[in-house]
């Protein structure tokens, strides 16, 4: 049996496991599994190395990781509309099974996820460390940001009575060397004690505008469920992220995080943590010891 043929014989393997913990139910397992196998085929359509792949073969490995990550984001997010059916995913099984001779239409009108690359923690530190040495060419700063990132903000839950519900606003965030980060956003996720996710996860849009070692986002995130709801040992985590143009992938530079007993109305500053982000809060190194930190503005809704 050739490589190629045990690469797509173990995303198939994959495929089916995560769409087997979907029908059982096991929606955590499930969307673990979806994510991984969206990384792998990803990293196969960026790879310039892969000539196992015809061209028309790695866009549609494209957009069968689109539709990974489609049905992952439903399985997440209680309040989508037009989720993508665990049904729709399984009409791809041939296709993925089969992607060395298949030669139809794809089914679903997708597009291929975009060049810019999301990583694992390891294999972003890897090109983290090249970029490092290759910066002591130095880049100009910004003033300001083109919108390259629109951002995946969700609007405020309906109130409940008795209920609270927070909006944090994200205010800015100081970092050294603030100007030469491209395309800066922060992604926002709610985590239980283990890692994993209790709400939909939310990109700001980029940044508005860089001052001096802030960078400016002045953008208010809807946490997506009530407090009460939330199971003690909670936490809110934002990552920090820009553009590598060498590498033509998104880089986690930091990330910070507050836990429930810090949720009280008005300013707040929390501490930058090195990555790779640690949603279990176990290994944490600080960013810097200058008084640099992510500023937020916290707003109670209780009815």
């Amino acid at each position: 049996m050739s490589d190629v043929t045990k690469t797509v014989q173990k995303w198939h393997t994959s495929f089916k496991k995560g769409t087997d913990f979907d029908s059982w139910g096991q929606l955590v397992e499930a969307i673990d599994e979806y994510q991984i196998l969206a990384r792998q085929l990803q990293k196969e359509v960026q790879s310039s190395n892969s000539h196992e792949f015809t061209e028309e073969q790695k866009k549609t490995l494209g957009k069968l990781a689109t539709c990974l990550e489609m049905r992952s984001a439903a399985l997440q997010c209680t309040q989508s509309q037009e989720e993508f059916k665990l049904e729709d995913l399984k009409k791809l099984e041939p296709i993925i099974k089969n992607i060395l001779t298949y030669n139809k239409d794809f089914p679903f009108d997708v597009q291929p996820v975009p060049l810019r690359r999301i990583l694992a923690p390891g294999e972003e530190e890897n090109l983290e460390l090249e970029e490092e040495l290759d910066a002591g060419t130095g880049a100009g700063s910004t003033p300001s940001f083109p919108s390259r990132v629109p951002g995946t903000l969700l609007p405020r839950l309906p109130s409940e009575p008795g209920m609270t519900l927070l909006t944090l606003t994200i205010e800015k965030i100081g970092l050294k060397d603030a100007g030469q980060c491209i395309d800066p956003y922060i992604t926002v996720s709610v985590k239980d004690l283990n890692g994993i996710d209790l709400n939909p996860v939310q990109d700001t849009p980029v940044a508005t505008h860089k001052e001096d070692t802030y960078i400016h986002f002045s953008v208010d995130v809807e946490i997506q469920k009530h407090l009460e709801k939330l199971p003690k040992g909670t936490a809110i985590f934002f990552e920090f992220k820009h553009y590598k143009p060498k590498k033509r992938f998104t880089s986690t530079k930091c990330f910070a995080f507050m836990e429930m007993d810090e949720i009280r109305p008005g300013p707040i500053v929390i501490e930058l943590y090195k990555k790779p982000t640690d949603f279990k809060r176990k290994k944490l190194n600080l960013l810097t010891k200058k008084p640099l930190y992510l500023h937020l503005n916290q707003t109670l809704h209780k009815d």
